[in-house]
């Protein structure tokens, strides 16, 4: 399921089954700023982070008009002067950190996980320090970096042959999970290969893995090639950079 014309940013919080990791995981749909893949990218998505112990925060961020972001001139992606979807990620970043205590979390733990697009969003939080809106109260005091960051099949970062240029890494970028397959039709593989590049570079501790098959808008439904395995590998992952230990 597809949703468009969302105006008014929303998350929505889904609590962890079982044991309570303390760790938090906010999740970016993809769907080239037009729409949002609420569903394969979004609740799906949640089910899974839920089962593994942590909280899962959806945001449904604004991609006001199915147009907006879309050149017809240049048939390409553009992005508008006033960042709303990177604006509504800053602040879900700092809304999940501000009420750590009373959703019982580690504020030391949230994450982030996108898609495609959503992918895009990851490495602009990880990287963009700078608050993209004006103050609104004092829990835009807090800081809208995540602890750790997971992109799968992202978009918009590889532009001819070079890394986006407002991506800039750092050595306090987080720690880093990337994902995509060879073959994808949508999202070129230099999108991960420059990322990971320019992780490396800074000195960022990252875990890439890059499939032969997969395509694109994948999630958590692809069961015919390896890619399919990349759940069990983001879970070990999280578990050696100790997301997933007890508090």
């Amino acid at each position: 399921m597809q949703i468009n014309n969302v105006s008014n940013p929303t998350m929505t919080v889904y609590p962890p089954k079982g044991l309570n990791t303390g760790a938090a995981v906010i999740v970016f749909p993809g769907g080239g700023f037009r729409v949002l893949a609420i569903d394969l990218e979004g609740t799906e998505i949640c089910d899974w982070l839920t089962s593994q112990g942590m909280t899962c925060v959806l945001l449904k961020y604004r991609v006001p008009g199915g147009n907006d972001y879309f050149d017809e001139k240049c048939r390409c992606r553009i992005f508008p002067k006033i960042p709303l979807a990177l604006q509504d990620a800053q602040r879900t970043i700092k809304l999940v950190r501000s009420k750590a205590r009373e959703m019982n979390l580690n504020p030391r733990k949230i994450g982030v996980i996108g898609f495609s697009a959503g992918g895009y969003l990851v490495a602009q939080v990880s990287n963009i320090v700078s608050s993209a809106y004006a103050t609104v109260d004092p829990v835009d005091e807090l800081s809208s970096r995540p602890d750790f960051a997971i992109a799968l099949y992202p978009g918009h970062l590889c532009r001819s042959g070079a890394l986006e240029s407002s991506i800039h890494v750092t050595k306090e970028t987080p720690p880093t999970f990337l994902v995509q397959a060879w073959d994808d039709p949508v999202d070129p593989i230099c999108n991960s290969t420059l990322y990971a590049r320019a992780l490396n570079e800074a000195g960022v501790p990252a875990e890439v893995h890059l499939f032969a098959k997969g395509g694109h808008a994948f999630g958590l439904r692809e069961k015919d090639h390896p890619i399919a395995a990349w759940p069990s590998l983001l879970k070990s992952w999280l578990k050696e950079i100790g997301v997933l230990s007890m508090r």
